[in-house]
């Protein structure tokens, strides 16, 4: 019997209606979302911005991929608290000059309830920094990522 190969590259679809300059009703999949701007930038305020979505994405992707790590290596992070600070560089969306990396610094605060150590959460820690396209791209664009993996309280 032949062993069925795994597709190593796909496809990722989204589309959207911009209804005004600042909004935009986006659809993935059967998922639909809005992003928008606040009310002081003529938004709305219906949804997260675009770099504000920009570093979700970066949280959810540290969970997934958190949770795959730690899963191959035998680590139990129970369900994890992840935030984000970014130092994120407006002269660009401003349009005040073009700006190579705007989201100079982001810092990630992970805190894991499970059973893992300090030190079984460096190692999950460092497995996610090679796996997660997320802080791959933004590392790659220049971005400084700070994580910190913490284990609960004891």
């Amino acid at each position: 019997m032949a062993a069925i190969k795994m597709k190593t590259t796909v496809k990722l679809r989204a589309d959207s209606a911009s209804p005004s300059h600042s909004r935009s009703d986006i659809s993935i999949r059967d998922l639909s979302f809005v992003i928008d701007e606040p009310v002081e930038r003529g938004g709305t305020n219906a949804g997260p911005t675009p770099t504000d979505t920009a570093l979700a994405a970066l949280i959810g992707c540290t969970n997934v991929i958190g949770h795959k790590c730690a899963e191959h290596l035998g680590v139990d992070i129970g369900h994890l608290h992840i935030s984000a600070v970014c130092d994120f560089d407006r002269r660009g969306v401003t349009l005040s000059e073009e700006i190579d990396v705007p989201f100079e610094r982001i810092q990630l605060t992970v805190r894991a309830d499970g059973s893992a150590t300090a030190d079984e959460l460096r190692r999950v820690a460092a497995e996610v920094s090679k796996f997660c396209p997320l802080s791959k791209l933004f590392r790659q664009a220049g971005t400084i990522i700070e994580e910190l993996w913490e284990p609960k309280a004891a």
